[in-house]
């Protein structure tokens, strides 16, 4: 028999609370790695040798912020960072970009979406990448281990072929997928406003297979196509918003997937301030919750926040006014801390305070609720952790941001692209 424990609560701070939260979605990609590879696990619970690509460049984007708090200690955590980029070096590539989905125990390709999705995925790709560069850029140290950890992540990003992922007919765009026996056959052409802005970024960005600086304004922006009208302002609430899907600012990963690593501050492009649009449709997402126009459960101006979760009736991508069924997902307002810390930190609060042990896991908060039907998602995921540990840093400290924004080639494709200077700053 072991001694008796006891334990207490204790009053928290803010800080406190915000660290705790940030520290349990980090150990999701730290004790809950796939061993052999050092890479996040697409679920836990899941299939414990399926490997989530992009979510794993959340999990660097997560290790680098726990090397800069201590959540682990830094020398270890490079040790993983150097696991991790030997497993992808020997991992299956195609053109340079890596699948959806990996064997973590082989490296092996894994077509879980079918038999067409059986090689690269370039948005998976570039999440991957912008993980890889934002510790290029905080292991700066001039130790043997960081500068072998710098090159190695420069060897992968000069390895990714961006450029051939502009398919056929017009090659004015990127495509998502490749596949050595369907080619382009799934032929999704890569168009805003969604998650696929950091792919274009980097394609541009690349210092050996870059795509036009041109094909920002024709794939992304959809220039050319009389029926997208990108950048066309809309208001919710009063709550002016840029950037909008079918009649809904859309789903709160539109705001941070590609700007984990990506700083929207300072420069924009001729449509949009990000920072500006993605404050203010985390704002509108807050006041949908307080206007509640479905008569959910629980929402509130301290529960709110919809993303792409697993629900009660399957995977979704909530959003407002056309996908609202009553699910909530705290990495949607946890992850939006970098632009509403105070709305954010109230449904931290609520979120915990609240709904306890049905909310939080030992990976932090669960991939989603819904209060009105009583169910609560079982476990978590990789795309929806990093988030909040990255995001919640990003308001904190700015410390993901000034990492990945470090790296030379970064504000080079800004001014290839032709963003300007805020006018706020």
């Amino acid at each position: 028999m072991s001694n008796t424990v006891t334990a207490s609560t204790h009053a928290m701070s803010d800080d406190e609370l915000l660290t705790m939260v940030q520290e349990a979605s980090f150990q999701y990609y730290w004790d809950g790695a796939e061993p052999n590879s050092g890479m996040g696990r697409e679920s836990i619970p899941g299939n414990p040798d399926l490997i989530a690509v992009g979510g794993s460049g959340f999990g660097i984007m997560s290790l680098v912020v726990g090397a800069e708090r201590g959540f682990a200690p830094r020398e270890e955590i490079v040790q993983r960072m150097l696991r991790i980029t030997h497993y992808l070096a020997h991992a299956d590539r195609f053109h340079g970009a890596w699948p959806h989905f990996l064997s973590g125990s082989t490296g092996e390709m894994l077509p879980n979406f079918g038999e067409y999705d059986n090689g690269a995925d370039l948005v998976e790709t570039s999440f991957l990448m912008e993980g890889l560069l934002a510790a290029r850029g905080y292991f700066t140290r001039d130790t043997p281990e960081e500068r072998r950890l710098r090159d190695e992540i420069t060897e992968l990003w000069k390895g990714v072929e961006w450029d051939w992922f502009r398919a056929t007919p017009n090659r004015d765009a990127l495509y998502w997928h490749w596949s050595p026996d369907f080619a382009f056959h799934i032929a999704n052409r890569l168009k805003g406003w969604n998650e696929v802005m950091i792919t274009y970024m980097l394609a541009i960005a690349s210092p050996t297979h870059p795509a036009p600086a041109s094909i920002y304004y024709t794939g992304w922006a959809s220039q050319g196509d009389p029926s997208r009208k990108f950048g066309e302002v809309h208001s919710y609430y009063d709550i002016p918003v840029w950037m909008n899907s079918n009649g809904s600012p859309g789903p709160l990963f539109f705001t941070h997937y590609s700007f984990m690593g990506y700083d929207p501050h300072g420069v924009r492009d001729k449509f949009a301030d990000y920072f500006d649009n993605n404050r203010n449709t985390s704002l509108v997402q807050q006041k949908y919750a307080i206007e509640n126009p479905m008569h959910f459960k629980d929402y509130s101006a301290d529960s709110w926040g919809m993303s792409a979760v697993t629900g009660p009736h399957g995977y979704r991508e909530y959003k407002p006014f056309t996908q609202d069924d009553g699910t909530l997902a705290p990495t949607a307002a946890l992850g939006a801390y970098a632009y509403t810390p105070g709305p954010s930190l109230a449904a931290l609060k609520h979120f915990y305070r609240d709904l306890g042990a049905e909310a939080w896991d030992v990976y932090g908060f669960r991939n989603a609720f819904n209060v009105t039907e009583d169910w609560y998602s079982p476990g978590e995921l990789a795309l929806n952790q990093g988030p909040q540990t990255v995001m919640i840093e990003n308001g904190r400290t700015g410390l993901v941001w000034r990492s990945f924004m470090s790296n030379p080639e970064i504000p080079a494709m800004q001014k290839a692209i032709g963003f300007v200077g805020d006018a706020k700053q």
